[in-house]
């Protein structure tokens, strides 16, 4: 009986196959300029000299293939300018932090430092225009007369002071403003600074602060202080 081990078997070859392939998908498949230079070559070699290729299509092919390619390239720059910015993005959100945010609110921090300032936004002219500061429980602590202001944000600022003169504790404190047009009062919104405590760069919002009042797009800050 012959101990010899066969090496055409089907599961050898089958091993051998699966081996090639293996390899050959390491391989780019993507058709590089000097594979279509060389295709091109090849076509005009094996051509029908009754029939020659048209020039027009001869061109036509080449200014494709170049086209493709440039768009191909300029992706390559594209990726790598966004991957630029959302770095300089970062860089200079971190020098946000500590900075003030003019956002849309309704609250007014005294820090028992400096004047605690905001903005009344009136969309058109008012005739008489009046803020009301008030404590976490409701009470008026200072009423403020800004007289007749034009349309647009109208500034103020408050010294922590009550009506009496006396200065408050530091802390959160609520503002309503009222406008009078035609001698009936609406509400009006207002902003106030908030403290940029950190910030995030998150995808496709961009940049987003974050205050004691929660999280918003850098988009949405009307002014930084």
């Amino acid at each position: 009986m012959s101990n010899d081990i066969s090496t055409s078997s089907s599961y050898l070859d089958s091993l051998r196959w699966q081996e090639k392939q293996a390899v050959s998908k390491d391989k780019s498949a993507a058709l590089t300029q000097e594979d279509f230079f060389s295709l091109l070559t090849q076509q005009l070699s094996f051509q029908d000299p009754s029939k020659p290729a048209d020039n027009d299509q001869m061109i036509a092919q080449m200014t494709n293939f170049t086209m493709a390619e440039g768009i191909s390239n300029l992706n390559a720059n594209f990726q790598s300018l966004a991957s630029s910015m959302t770095s300089n993005s970062a860089l200079q959100a971190s020098t946000l932090v500590g900075k003030q945010a003019l956002l849309e609110s309704s609250s007014l921090e005294l820090d028992g430092v400096g004047d605690s300032k905001g903005a009344i936004i009136a969309e058109k002219p008012v005739e008489s225009l009046i803020l009301r500061i008030e404590d976490e429980s409701g009470q008026l602590v200072k009423s403020i007369d800004l007289g007749a202001q034009p349309a647009g944000p109208v500034r103020f600022a408050w010294d922590g002071k009550n009506e009496a003169g006396e200065r408050l504790p530091p802390g959160s404190y609520k503002i309503k403003a009222e406008g009078s047009t035609g001698g009936e009062f609406s509400s009006l919104p207002t902003a106030t600074f908030k403290n940029i405590e950190s910030v995030n760069i998150n995808g496709a919002n961009g940049i987003v602060i974050n205050t004691k009042e929660g999280a918003v797009r850098l988009t949405d800050v009307a002014e930084i202080a």
